[in-house]
């Protein structure tokens, strides 16, 4: 299928949404591959966001019907300051250029065919087949378009077009064969919902149930990389709730099957307690796409369905569900293999995010001073939590939630404010100031010092210049005498 000349998405569209640098290297290496006779076109996720007008990424996908060595040869001849193989065994070669001022990178794949003949994620790849059938591997109708790099000319076997612009994700073919292919597939479609803000069409949300399982024989390293996309994304709550819906967060966060729980939970119990996953999902929402803010607003409340409690008065609580979500939060990226950096600020996160939002404006300083020192590097990201944390539907409330952190913050600038004062030094001590009159001590090695302080404070004196503190000091107590 081709864009007609009317259509929203022409195929112009495609090669004017490129940087004027990629535009000239596509240029480049379609009138080589053209004149060799092999054919080239732009595909997957750069021909994606150009027609859905989002920022394209810096490099250049491209399929060919040329073998990697004759890619190789073809790619310098089109100008490639170097060459490099980027998995041999699937038909890839990497190619460097410079152009308009820019680096471009193109990767150039040889059109293949897969099947996988054992659980393995690893396929056989057989070579010397049609963009069509290189087309039909692919994950998603959205992923699996080609466009010429000359003309812009769109190749579109499955419908992508149209289901982009229905904001639909769709399996290109058989649903079940292309996660059975490479269940990480699974992960990539929730991570597109995030990314995308996509609805998933029935038949692969259906199939997503029934494959979920077969994620569990996926790296944990892959499965944290598609997670922390899926979390920064801009429509994060409707992929972790696609996790929910599909059994996936059994596979994935099983510590998070509990809070999930609760979705259904919370409703037979009636409205007066909180549905502490639809809590989750805005908390996650609203917070930074920083990922371990956006970890830990995930995390933050894992523990309430462990730690719910009721007093005699009918009320419900969660005691200590900051100290065992902090935990529950560590066993989860350890579990994942997240760096160590990672972990830390996340448990630390989760451990006090519940200090912010009962500031109260009579804390004494040193319970400020004693909370920042406990978040330490995280103290910014904390406070970015803790708004992130009010999801209450009465007004009055959130705005009393947003007040109290922004009257912690404020607090928390006064204390600098007064500790950056107090830094403020005369660059003469009293032994200095001794040692260059040769007075006893007394009171005028205050007056002195109070006076290059303030000049210091004004920025008359830089706290450093002893040699113009010296001077000062003289006339200072000059005019002292002769007064």
């Amino acid at each position: 299928m081709t864009a007609g000349p009317g259509h929203p998405h022409a195929p112009a569209g495609i090669l004017a949404a490129l940087a004027p640098g990629q535009r000239l290297v596509a240029d480049a290496l379609g009138t080589q591959w053209t004149g060799a006779g092999e054919e080239l076109y732009l595909v997957g996720g750069i021909v994606r966001d150009a027609l859905l007008r989002r920022p394209l990424p810096a490099d250049l996908d491209l399929t060919t019907s040329a073998l990697p060595e004759r890619t190789e040869s073809l790619a310098t001849d089109a100008g490639a300051s170097s060459i490099f193989r980027i998995g041999q065994e699937y038909g890839t070669v990497g190619a460097v250029f410079a152009a308009d001022r820019e680096r471009v990178v193109a990767e150039i794949t040889t059109y293949r065919a897969e099947h996988y003949p054992d659980d393995t994620r690893f396929p056989a790849v057989r070579f010397g087949v049609s963009l069509g059938d290189d087309l039909a591997r692919r994950d998603f109708t959205a992923n699996a378009i080609a466009a010429d790099p000359r003309s812009g000319r769109i190749v579109d076997p499955f419908g992508g077009q149209a289901d982009i612009a229905q904001g639909v994700l769709r399996a290109v073919g058989d649903a079940d064969e292309r996660f059975g292919e490479d269940p990480l597939r699974l992960l990539r479609a929730a991570r597109f919902v995030a990314q995308l803000g996509f609805r998933v069409d029935r038949a692969t949300e259906d199939a997503m149930q029934r494959q979920a399982p077969s994620l569990g024989r996926i790296s944990k390293e892959r499965v944290l990389a598609e997670l922390t996309r899926l979390l920064t994304g801009p429509f994060a709550d409707h992929g972790l709730d696609l996790l929910r819906r599909t059994g996936l967060i059994a596979v994935v966060l099983p510590e998070l099957i509990p809070l999930a729980a609760e979705s259904e939970a919370a409703q037979r119990r009636g409205y007066r307690e909180k549905d502490l996953w639809d809590h989750t999902l805005q908390v996650v929402q609203q917070a930074p796409p920083r990922p371990p803010v956006r970890w830990a607003a995930l995390l933050h409340d894992a523990a309430k369905p462990l730690t719910r409690g009721i007093d005699e008065t009918g009320e419900v609580h969660f005691f200590g569900h900051e100290r065992v979500g902090a935990d529950l939060a560590s066993r989860v990226l350890q579990r994942l293999k997240a760096d160590k950096a990672t972990q830390a600020s996340v448990v630390r996160l989760v451990e006090l995010h519940g200090r912010p939002t009962v500031y109260e404006p009579d804390w004494t300083d040193s319970a400020v001073r004693r909370l920042v020192l406990d978040a330490g590097e995280v103290w910014d990201d904390l406070l970015d939590l803790a708004a992130a944390d009010v999801t209450s539907g009465r007004e009055a409330k959130r705005r009393q939630a947003a007040d109290r952190v922004t009257q912690l913050q404020q607090h928390v600038a006064r204390l600098q404010a007064d500790a950056d004062l107090a830094r403020l030094r005369s660059p003469l001590d009293g032994d200095d100031l001794m040692r260059i009159f040769g007075h006893p001590p007394g009171i005028w090695i205050k007056r002195v010092k109070d006076h290059l302080r303030e000049m210091v404070i004004d920025g008359d004196l830089r706290q450093d210049d002893a040699e113009s503190a010296e001077r000062i000091a003289r006339e200072f107590l000059d005019r002292a005498e002769g007064a």
